[in-house]
């Protein structure tokens, strides 16, 4: 029976877990009780020996498993369940396949360390950042500074790779916090402090340089501390809700309007939506739209080429990880009144569950937006207006990494497109500097004067998507529509130009790999096997939003680790071991097995399961107005549907009329 596209609302919050799911799915995130099973299992087969887990997720069942499984609706058990788990022992990493029904160890395989290192997990961050506070030579370094010592905190930094072969290590940078938790801007600069992550020890000290530390004064960015005078207020608004709740959950697996898809947690990359699928009105089924979608790599290059700054290049997914990082969500500010929230959970460093509350969010988006609308005033004695409301569903995640805060939502729309975007906010990275003035600046600096002694440094951002589409099967080709200015030939036209559409169906990975901005042309992904009543073929098209080329020469070794970027898009052949743009061992990695060293295989793309890959990118050149938080920046890009209906699959929506207490005071004319 099909969905009614009534868009139907809520007005409450709804806690919910993956303990509290109705029905399993294979794809389902590991839950607590299967990470505690996952940590029994190793403690086992490595009996005696100090295990830490780097990262344990879902290994995913094959494909056409996984779509085998959802096509037969009555089908009630699961493939069976397997973690990838990937652990550190005795300084050698192990990456391992666990069995949950076997209660097994299937495959176990050394990495060899030169490929890279595996996720950093929060303990051994915490453990070495503790090791200044009993350093003879650092706590000098910091009553030489007069520096109050209980004031000073201390957070790891990765340490790149730039040629040379390193053991396990982390830097730390150390930041003053007497006077504001704005930690970030008030770093003690000159002092440089390695540690290996292992021995969990100091390796390398020294103090080269003190420079006037940057003032805490108008840094506080709590509201509780706040003084007058104050800026404008802002007020807040409920949602009404006049029709009952449309969002449904069952289990993992959302139901909204005309959309259903499945929603997952990883410790790495966060929110996972997979399965994606729209209710077609004139074929009475839901059609498959995308198979897995997810942020794959996040790199953040800071321009700064001095001794104290040039490694800060960092990959926030690999090293870090986007799900470790992610913070519970603020109800009312974060997400709206209406929203549902969501629990994560991952593996501490020994193994057992953590979680996270409120995750992730979903809400139903009423953002005064126009769905559709037309005036017809041309028939004689006639005005029609018709007009829909555009009611959106948004799934949301806040990652904070460091100093940054990092908003993901997916947005799912009535008319099919999937709008992705990405809001930048948190606070500033200072490097502290003797100028008050720009007029003081004689030499080169690296980024902006936002305040005394204050450098706000040069940096980009660049995310990059891993998108499975599978536009109504598997089956898919990249297609280039380009357009081209064309002459008029024919004499008695007074018009001398116009363009015209010439497709290019990619052949192979090089013929896929993008620059945006060069020549125009729409970006489409089809399914050459199935044909709409006029014979077009169906597809989604991909609408780019920001985006930046990489300015680091090819040969720099940050540009070698993340040359994933050269590109703004990519298209591979599904491969379920290619998730990781950056590699799957990112930490210290050597750039030999990324997305662009698969893609240089130059493999069949040509109605094939393909993958898209976008990277949205901004260049950041920090301005006073970032300063001391940075209002939220944001970007992303669209998958919108392209010949896949017959017709607009928003024709016939109907959005439920407000309450009769409800009116519009201002408006002249009562519709």
């Amino acid at each position: 029976m099909a969905p009614s596209l009534l868009l139907l609302f809520s007005a409450f919050i709804i806690l919910f877990s993956p303990s509290s799911c109705l029905k399993q799915h294979p794809l389902d995130s590991l839950t607590p009780s299967e990470f505690t099973q996952i940590k029994t299992i190793l403690a086992k087969t490595y009996p005696a020996h100090n295990i830490s887990f780097q990262y344990v997720g879902l290994d995913e069942p094959e494909k056409s498993t996984v779509l085998l499984w959802n096509s037969k609706s009555n089908t009630k058990s699961l493939p069976s369940r397997r973690a990838l788990v990937v652990t550190r022992i005795n300084r050698q990493t192990h990456e391992s396949i666990v069995d949950l029904s076997t209660r097994s160890v299937v495959s176990d395989v050394k990495i060899d360390d030169k490929h890279g290192y595996p996720l950093l997990n929060t303990e051994e961050q915490t453990a070495v950042s503790e090791l200044p506070f009993t350093y003879k030579p650092f706590l000098k370094s910091i009553k030489n500074r007069g520096l109050n010592i209980s004031q000073v905190v201390c957070t790891t930094f990765s340490v790149g790779w730039f040629g040379e072969n390193k053991s396990r290590l982390s830097k730390l940078n150390c930041f003053y916090t007497d006077g504001t938790v704005n930690l970030y801007v008030t770093p003690v600069e000159g002092i440089t402090v390695v540690v290996d992550l292992e021995e969990v020890k100091i390796v390398k000290y020294s103090d080269n340089l003190v420079v006037p530390m940057p003032k805490p004064e108008g840094t506080e960015y709590r509201a509780s501390k706040q003084k007058p005078p104050f800026g404008p207020r802002l007020n807040g608004a409920t949602v009404l809700q006049s029709g009952g709740e449309g969002l449904k959950l069952d289990g993992n697996i959302v139901k909204w309007a005309n959309w259903v898809f499945h929603l997952g947690f990883d410790v790495r990359t966060g929110v996972v939506i997979s399965l994606a699928s729209i209710y077609d009105l004139d074929k009475h089924k839901y059609r498959r739209v995308l198979y897995r979608g997810f942020v794959s790599e996040l790199l953040v290059p800071y321009m700064d080429p001095t001794e104290d700054w040039y490694y800060k290049t960092f990959f926030d997914c690999g090293e870090f990880g986007f799900g470790l990082s992610t913070v519970s969500l603020e109800p009312l500010t974060d997400c709206p009144s209406n929203a549902k929230f969501i629990d994560g959970y991952y593996a501490a460093g020994d193994g057992t569950p953590v979680q996270i509350s409120n995750a992730i969010c979903i809400f139903e988006r009423h953002a005064g937006n126009i769905l559709w609308r037309h005036t017809e005033v041309t028939i004689p004695d006639e005005v029609i207006t018709e007009a829909r409301a555009d009611v959106t569903l948004v799934v949301r995640m806040v990652s904070t990494i460091g100093n940054y805060d990092y908003i993901i939502d997916w947005e799912f729309k009535p008319s099919g497109s999937i709008k992705i975007e990405v809001g930048l906010t948190g606070v500033l990275e200072i490097a502290a500097a003797k100028y008050t003035h720009i007029n003081q600046i004689k030499e080169e600096v690296y980024g902006t004067l936002v305040a005394d002694n204050s450098i706000a440094v040069n940096h980009d951002h660049f995310l990059t998507y891993h998108i499975d589409l599978d536009v109504d099967g598997e089956a898919n080709s990249f297609v280039k529509n380009n357009f081209v200015t064309k002459r008029v030939t024919d004499p008695s036209i007074p018009r001398k130009s116009y363009w015209n559409v010439v497709s290019e169906t990619a052949k192979t990975e090089a013929d896929a790999r993008i620059h945006l901005g060069l020549k125009p042309a729409d970006l489409v992904v089809v399914n050459p096997n199935k044909k709409t009543k006029p014979g077009n073929p169906i597809g989604y098209r991909l609408i780019p939003g920001s985006f930046a080329n990489p300015l680091l020469v090819e040969d720099d070794y940050p540009q070698i680790r993340g040359a994933f970027t050269n590109y703004n898009v990519w298209v591979t052949p599904y491969n379920k071991s290619e998730k990781w743009a950056g590699g799957p061992y990112v930490d210290q990695s050597r750039g030999d097995d990324t997305l662009a060293v698969w893609s240089k295989r130059n493999r069949k793309i040509e109605n094939k399961d393909i993958v898209l890959w976008y990277t949205v990118g901004f260049h950041h050149n920090p301005c006073q107005e970032d300063f001391p938080m940075m209002p939220t920046l944001s970007g992303g890009f669209e998958l919108r549907p392209t010949n896949f209906f017959e017709s607009s699959p928003v024709l016939k929506v109907r959005t439920t009329p407000p309450p009769k207490h409800v009116s519009s005071p201002n408006c002249t004319k009562q519709t």
